[in-house]
Order: C-alpha cells, then sequence, then structure tokens
C-alpha cells in the first residue's frame, strides 16, 4: 500500500508539474511571439510615418520657399501668351529656343487636354483625358477659369522626373500653355529628398522589399522605369490603390514578389496639409514580407521547445524529489503504519463521503480477532503485528478495487463497500473466515486460538456514519455471542 500511495502521489506531482511548467512556459512563448509581432508592426509603422513626415516636409518647405519659382513661371508664361498673340499657330514655334531661353520644358495642349507640342518630344500625343481622366477635368476648369496656376511637387510621365508644374489657357481657350521646371537640382530637394529617405527605409528595414510613391494618377514618382504599368500589371493592386484614392483608408493586399514568395502590398492615402491641385495628393505603397518575422518566431519555438525539455526535466527531478520527502507522511496521516490499510481518520471521512452519495446501497463490514490480548501478552507484539499483518494481507486479496479496508483499532478492521448484495456479501464473508482460519491453524507452534468475528451492516436510506457503524457494531456482537468464526448480518427488529 505505502508504495502504491508512494506511486500514485509521485504521478499527481509529475502531472501537476508538467501542467503548470507547460502552462507558464506556453504563455510566455505566446507573449514572445506577440512581441515579435509587435516589433514587426512598430518597425512598419515607423517607415510609413518617416515617409509620410518627409512629404509632408517637402510639401510645406515647397509651399514657403517656392514663390521665386512661381514668378518666374508666371513671367515666362505671359511672355508665351504674348508670343501665342503676334503667332498663334504654335507649330511655327521654336520649342527647342524657347527650353534654352526659359530653362523650362515647355508643353501646349489642345482643347481635349492632348499634348501636340513640346520641347520635351517623347510626351507629345499624351492624352490626359485618356490616361488621367480627373486630371483632364481639372485642366478644364483651369482652362475655363483663365488664369495662372502652379502646382506643387509633381512628376513627369515619360520620365518620373520631380518637375513643378504651371497653367495658363490662351485667350480664346484652344490651348493651354504649360510649363515644367525639375526640382531634383534644386537646393530645396536636395535637402529635403524625400527619395533618399525611401532608399534607406528599404535599406535599413530588410522585411521591406520596396516603397514607392505614387501620384494621383497611379505613377510612381522619382521612378521612370516603375511607371503605370507596375499597378495595371494587377488588377487587384489597381482596385486596391483606387480604393485608397477614393476612399482615404490605408488598404493591404498579399500578393506573389517576383514569382517566389508572398508578401503584403499596403497603400496608404497622402494629402498635403494645403492642396495645390491634384498635385499633392499622393499614395505610399509599402511592399514588405514576414519571412523575417517568421524565421524569429522559429528561433524563439526553438528556444522555447529547449527551455521547455529542461524545465520539464528539472521539474520532474523535483516532483520526484517532494513525493519522496513528504510521500511517507502524507501516506502515516491516512493509513495504519503496521497494516498499509487505511486508519480510523481516513475511514470515517470514506464512510461519510460515500454514504452522502446515496446513488448505491452501502454495506460496511466488521472484522475482530477474538483472543488476541493473550497473543500479545504470552507471545509478544511482535507475534501480534505478525498476525494483523497477515489479517491485513488476507482483508485486501479478497476485497474488490473499489472497496476500501481499514484498521480501526488493535485487532478490530472493516471493510466499506460502496456497492454490495447480502448473497455478495455473505460469500466474501465466508471466504475471509475460511482464509483466516487456515492461516492462524497452520501456526504449528501457535499455543492460542484465535478466531475471527464478523458483523455486517447495509445501509439505509436515512443511515449515517455513525447509524451505520453502530449497526454493524451490533452485529459484531451477535457473531461473537454465536461463536467462534461466525459472521452475522444486523437485521431490523420487527
Amino acid at each position: 500500500m505505502n508504495k502504491h500511495f508512494r506511486l500514485h502521489l509521485t504521478l499527481v506531482m509529475i502531472i501537476f508539474a508538467v501542467f503548470i511548467t507547460f502552462f507558464v512556459a506556453f504563455f510566455d512563448q505566446t507573449k514572445m511571439k506577440e512581441k515579435l509581432i509587435d516589433e514587426h508592426i512598430a518597425k512598419l509603422v515607423t517607415a510609413e510615418e518617416r515617409i509620410m513626415d518627409s512629404l509632408h516636409t517637402i510639401d510645406q518647405v515647397y509651399l514657403l520657399f517656392d514663390s521665386d519659382i512661381a514668378e518666374e513661371m508666371k513671367r515666362y508664361s505671359n511672355e508665351l501668351l504674348a508670343l501665342y498673340e503676334t503667332n498663334p499657330n504654335v507649330e511655327d514655334w521654336d520649342f527647342a529656343a524657347l527650353k534654352e531661353k526659359y530653362g523650362m520644358d515647355i508643353y501646349i495642349l489642345n482643347d481635349h487636354n492632348v499634348i501636340v507640342n513640346s520641347s520635351f518630344q517623347p510626351d507629345i500625343g499624351l492624352d490626359f483625358h485618356s490616361c488621367c481622366l480627373e486630371f483632364s477635368e481639372l485642366l478644364d476648369k483651369r482652362r475655363k477659369a483663365g488664369k495662372f496656376v502652379h502646382d506643387g511637387m509633381d512628376l513627369q510621365q515619360k520620365s518620373g522626373e520631380i518637375k513643378k508644374f504651371s497653367y495658363v489657357p490662351t485667350p480664346d481657350q484652344q490651348y493651354l500653355i504649360e510649363l515644367g521646371v525639375s526640382l531634383t537640382n534644386g537646393e530645396i530637394f536636395r535637402h529635403f529628398n524625400f527619395l533618399d529617405l525611401v532608399k534607406r527605409q528599404e535599406e535599413k528595414y530588410s522585411f521591406i522589399n520596396r516603397i514607392s510613391v505614387y501620384n494621383h494618377d497611379g505613377f510612381i514618382i522619382g521612378n521612370a522605369s516603375q511607371q503605370k504599368g507596375d499597378l495595371q500589371s494587377s488588377p487587384e493592386r489597381l482596385e486596391a490603390f483606387q480604393k485608397v484614392v477614393s476612399g482615404g483608408k490605408p488598404i493591404e493586399i498579399k500578393e506573389m514578389w517576383n514569382d517566389n514568395e508572398f508578401v503584403t502590398y499596403r497603400y496608404i492615402p497622402y494629402e498635403a496639409t494645403i492642396t495645390r491641385g491634384l498635385s499633392t495628393n499622393r499614395v505610399v505603397e509599402i511592399i514588405y514580407n514576414d519571412v523575417e518575422l517568421k524565421e524569429s518566431i522559429m528561433v524563439e519555438r526553438r528556444e522555447f521547445y529547449l527551455q521547455l525539455a529542461v524545465i520539464f526535466a528539472g521539474a520532474i527531478l523535483l516532483a520526484l524529489l517532494i513525493a519522496r520527502l513528504i510521500g511517507k507522511p502524507m501516506h502515516l496521516a491516512f493509513h495504519d503504519s503496521l497494516t498499509g490499510l487505511k486508519n480510523r481518520a481516513a475511514f470515517e471521512d470514506l464512510l461519510r463521503e460515500q454514504l452522502n452519495r446515496k446513488r448505491k446501497r452501502t454495506a460496511l463490514m466488521m472484522i475482530d480477532l477474538d483472543n488476541f490480548k493473550q497473543v500479545n501478552d504470552q507471545l509478544g507484539h511482535i507475534e501480534g503485528d505478525r498476525i494483523l499483518q497477515l489479517t491485513a494481507k488476507i482483508i485486501e486479496t479478497l476485497v474488490g478495487k473499489d472497496d476500501i479496508g481499514a484498521r480501526i483499532g488493535g485487532d478490530e478492521f472493516v471493510i466499506i463497500f460502496p456497492d454490495a448484495e447480502e448473497k455478495q456479501l455473505e460469500l466474501i464473508a465466508v471466504n475471509l473466515i475460511k482464509r483466516l482460519k487456515q492461516q492462524f491453524q497452520a501456526q504449528a507452534a501457535f499455543p492460542i486460538c484465535v478466531s475471527v468475528s464478523i458483523g455486517i451492516a447495509l445501509a439505509e436510506e436515512e443511515d449515517d456514519a455513525e447509524s451505520l457503524y453502530n449497526k454493524a457494531d451490533i452485529a459484531l456482537y451477535q457473531s461473537k455471542e454465536n461463536g467462534k468464526h461466525q459472521y452475522h448480518i444486523f437485521k431490523e427488529a420487527k
């Protein structure tokens, strides 16, 4: 019994230690995973905020300090209007000479917003009504307004070059005269170059594949090799871009990158504090992957498994040590130290617990060794202890796995049967008497006749622990009256 109790206690301690250890370790691992994800998001947000701040800064600077350029563009526009009055046939204009004179590109847009003449040859034939409908509608409004207007930082579609553009209609509204001056070589752009910042963010964060800044019409600013076709190649990305332009809220989609990995395309709307036409309405695209995040999580997971194994081993060793230290005291608290059976305190608790269930009929068998006092008096306690241990062993062999044997006094034993029939109890009592009688008689040099008396009581609905015990005690007394090696079942007097 002692070995079984210690084994059970050890298993309970190990299971408890492993459960607690696993729960704590799993909680820590989950928190670490969340931390890695939060750090990944924080880096992305930092990169996004820096780009947005850079765009705001350069827009504000141009708003404050490009007045000289705007005045110059206005003066040149007026000169071109004067030229138009003297020679309205723009086909005859020498655009190369005009560019050299003003240091700016000149574009002539007809009443359908198509560039028909320009100092920048690649742009001739560009149809804004076809490529950029909203911008074309803005040009129509400017044509009707009849005033000089200038935009902020924008791009030239064919080259991706960052420029500042101005527009003025001819008096007959047949044409729009557009001027474009490059900003990339200017002092302002060199000091507040957002494209350099974009490049630095790409280099700093390995999980960012690419960062692009689109203008309102979907052209990448500052990149001649990656223009609108980049969006046109993916209907999903184009749709996401258009939703961001119209809705003003960030959108993310997942797609393949270079045919070998899934990435996230994040589109964030940008609008300057003070808008100037459509030039200050932009969309930032950040393409990022989670490869680095997954690798970090995998490394953390491997460390978690290693730590878990070490902690498990430590917890098991600690459980074994604790079970070894407290196993015996705990066992003695509920068991008889001589026989290994339950003691009186454990018996009383178990009997009350069983009777409280009242789902099945509980029975109590009380066993007493007759003449046992003479064994202790004449043969000594060593022989008496041997008789008690022998009795306990036989009781254990006869009871079922759900039945509970206990030693509650010097030579008094009890058995609790959680669910028993009278015939079954009689059979057990007969076998118990038979086995004990055989063992006692087998002691050839044993001078004292030790016999056994058994009292049995079956619990009724109204019985508690005390009343059932009293019934079994009455039955035991009756069996002693009947002679040696007898059993008696308590019956209510009628």
